[in-house]
């Protein structure tokens, strides 16, 4: 955007944010997303229904400056290395101004952002952050300088950011109705708590926020010449050398901890060969991709809780389940360059599988005859007698002609991402050679 066109988008700014038709476009979008209700309890269903009337309403105490954002919700998510993500979930009403604000902001702030910055920006994915490390190392950095930011989100400067705006947004309403959304206050247990750093997670402006803050990060690595890619608060600098990146690490934190008023989380940042680095679940080895060892155990881990013990779920049901899981976990994994990753997680659904179904029978006798009856020779089906338990039984000859991977496919609808052979059966702890 030139600068004479910038100028034209940011007259009267604020009295874009505040029309009917952005308030309009900033629902559809929070409709979208769906969400819970924040603190007054109000769904987006119950929003809808009169949707004019309040619309009409924002918009008046918008204008009038009589608009008071409500404290979000604090809610509490594990984290699958341990520890509790905090977000927070604000009203329907707030996150239409919210995304109001971020429908006018993005157009003026995206164009200036960096090429090497990836999240949350229109057009921009995880898979082509991972695709741009990759032509990185492949052209001879193969040491990460791996920045992990402790709670970015949760410390963010306030005073920093709105005058990060400042320097590109003139209208200083707008200015104004973003300090005024960053300090609402946080509500938890019924006790509401003021809100002096920070950015909520769970917000649909805060993305947006959060790429203007570390923006300033992004145009120091390229003042200093550095080769990194960026997605949010993940951050990865590659370097040729392990000296040159303990170097890079030092001064580069120093930065981040007195400029950004951040914080590095010391014990997870590192240098190290891409090979033992994650980014984005994926791991760089020898300049190919494969998904990390984290990512593989937690699928791992996913399919176990899919797949349940004496659960009362239909294996049919069951499967349906499974699907709506692993058709979004492969289509983002699919870019590993290790099939075999892909083989093992889905030979993992069958056999849990083949599990439960072996645990239906009430009585060895009665596997033995549910063999039979599927096409195992009655001298394989005796297997049924042993002392063997059900997932030492899964992996059976028998359990694999009873229930051959086609019938998973073809009869119960499992999907599967890849139907090339494996050579033979894989050691999950050795499939991949990270050192």
């Amino acid at each position: 955007m030139s600068e004479t066109n910038l100028c034209n988008y940011q007259d009267r700014l604020f009295e874009r944010v505040c029309s009917i038709e952005t308030l309009q476009a900033a629902f559809k979008s929070v409709r979208k997303n769906r969400g819970a209700p924040g603190i007054d309890g109000v769904s987006v269903e119950e929003f809808e229904e009169r949707l004019s009337e309040e619309l009409v309403r924002l918009k008046g105490e918008l204008e009038s400056w009589t608009y008071k954002p409500s404290p979000v919700r604090r809610v509490e998510i594990p984290k699958p290395q341990g520890g509790i993500r905090l977000l927070g979930i604000p009203t329907v009403k707030d996150r239409v101004v919210h995304g109001a604000l971020k429908a006018m902001l993005e157009p003026i702030w995206d164009p200036l952002f960096s090429e090497s910055s990836y999240g949350f920006r229109p057009g921009r994915n995880q898979r082509q952050a991972v695709l741009a490390a990759q032509t990185i190392v492949k052209s001879g950095k193969e040491y990460v300088v791996d920045i992990d930011l402790s709670r970015f989100f949760d410390r963010i400067h306030h005073d920093r950011l709105i005058y990060r705006l400042g320097t590109v947004i003139s209208d200083k309403r707008v200015l104004r109705l973003i300090g005024i959304i960053l300090r609402s206050g946080i509500m938890k247990d019924g006790l509401v708590t003021l809100s002096t750093e920070g950015s909520v997670q769970g917000s649909p402006l805060s993305p947006l926020l959060s790429n203007v803050v570390l923006d300033e990060l992004d145009k120091e690595l390229e003042s200093r010449g550095l080769s990194f890619c960026r997605f949010a608060d993940d951050c990865n600098i590659f370097v040729a050398s392990a000296k040159a990146g303990e170097r890079v690490m030092k001064s580069v934190t120093g930065f981040i901890e007195k400029q950004l008023k951040l914080v590095v989380n010391q014990q997870k940042s590192k240098v190290a060969l891409s090979r033992h680095v994650k980014f984005l679940g994926i791991t760089i080895v020898a300049a190919t991709l494969a998904i990390s060892v984290q990512s593989m155990g937690r699928a791992m881990d996913k399919v176990r809780e899919l797949t349940p013990r004496g659960t009362h779920l239909s294996i049919e049901n069951t499967v349906e389940r499974i699907n709506s899981w692993y058709v979004g976990w492969a289509s983002y994994y699919k870019m590993t360059q290790y099939p075999a990753q892909l083989h093992v997680v889905e030979a993992h659904i069958r056999r849990r599988l083949r599990a439960r179904l072996f645990s239906q029978q009430k009585r060895r006798r009665h596997l033995y005859e549910k063999l039979v009856k599927r096409g195992v020779k009655p001298g394989k089906a005796v297997v049924a007698y042993s002392n063997r338990n059900w997932w030492s039984l899964s992996i059976s000859g028998a359990a694999h002609t009873a229930y051959r991977n086609h019938w998973f496919i073809h009869i119960l609808g499992l999907k599967v991402v890849s139907d090339r052979k494996l050579p033979g059966w894989f050691n999950l702890n050795t499939y991949i050679k990270l050192t």
